[in-house]
């Protein structure tokens, strides 16, 4: 039976878009489904399928993982040949704890600037503590270059990678000031292919969630 992952909109989801894209780029097979966030009547569909109440969601056969990073993990180890992390035992402890910095840090910048991949670009206001997670995502996309070459964060795409991917998207929505360095690396993530075709299929999404549209 294949890998079956349960997502939430393409558009707003940023957790959804890490394991997703995590799969994709490194060759997994698995089949999808998209699921509504934040309208009524969501949660009771969602509560269905995800112990947490909350996508994604990951199926394989009677195993059930939910949250990002532990579906991406578990895939990790299932197919130890995708190199969904660094090979290098002082590389991958540094990719993991960024991945796990994002995974469980940056509330001010996720507030001020939700994922929404249909707003047109455009700068807004950003407050003190969204500034200096900005700050510090510049400072780890910066040294990470700096350290392992590019393009991606350890070299080649892994798990860190797709953890940042949603943020790469928002610095690109909201126009936010990084430097070329941490362009460079954005500019990496926006041209893979994947990262295309679920912004192709995030901007087709038909629902909205007004709390999310920020002018």
């Amino acid at each position: 039976m294949a890998l079956r992952l349960i997502l939430g909109s393409k558009n707003y989801s940023s957790w959804s878009l890490r394991p997703w894209l995590a799969l994709k780029v490194a060759g997994i097979a698995f089949e999808e489904s998209v699921l509504p966030i934040y309208i009524p009547g969501a949660r009771e569909q969602i509560i269905e399928v995800s112990p947490s109440g909350k996508v994604p969601v990951l199926f394989d056969d009677a195993v059930r993982v939910w949250e990002s990073l532990a579906i991406i993990e578990y895939v990790a180890e299932k197919f130890p040949a995708a190199g969904l992390w660094p090979q290098a035992r002082e590389a991958r402890a540094h990719a993991r704890a960024v991945a796990n910095e994002m995974h469980g840090g940056f509330l001010p910048l996720r507030r001020a600037c939700p994922m929404n991949l249909r707003r047109p670009p455009g700068a807004i206001a950003l407050p003190a503590d969204a500034l200096a997670n900005v700050a510090r995502i510049d400072e780890v996309f910066t040294d990470c270059r700096a350290r392992y070459g590019g393009p991606f964060l350890f070299g080649a795409f892994c798990a860190a990678d797709a953890m940042y991917a949603p943020v790469v998207s928002r610095f690109a929505t909201y126009e936010v000031a990084v430097g070329p360095i941490a362009r460079a690396y954005m500019d990496a993530v926006t041209a893979l292919p994947e990262f295309a075709a679920w912004h192709a299929a995030a901007v087709a999404e038909t629902w909205v969630v007004p709390e999310f549209e920020i002018a």
